[in-house]
């Protein structure tokens, strides 16, 4: 199985060097926060795009 070019022994010592880092108790809360932001993230760009002015629209042509 191929992840992001990594293989299964690979994705297993990342998620083995995560527990040691931040603990096993604050994984769950981790994995909240980063799919928080990248929820936010991707919101703001939407939103970016959508909020295109006249002016834009002239200088994209």
């Amino acid at each position: 199985m191929r992840i992001l070019g990594m293989d299964t022994p690979e994705m297993l010592f990342i998620v083995f060097i995560c527990v040691l880092l931040f603990g096993a108790n604050k994984l769950p809360e981790l994995g909240k926060s980063v799919a928080t932001t990248i929820k936010e993230f991707k919101k703001g760009m939407r939103e970016t795009t959508e909020e295109k002015s006249p002016a834009d629209e002239k200088l994209l042509k």
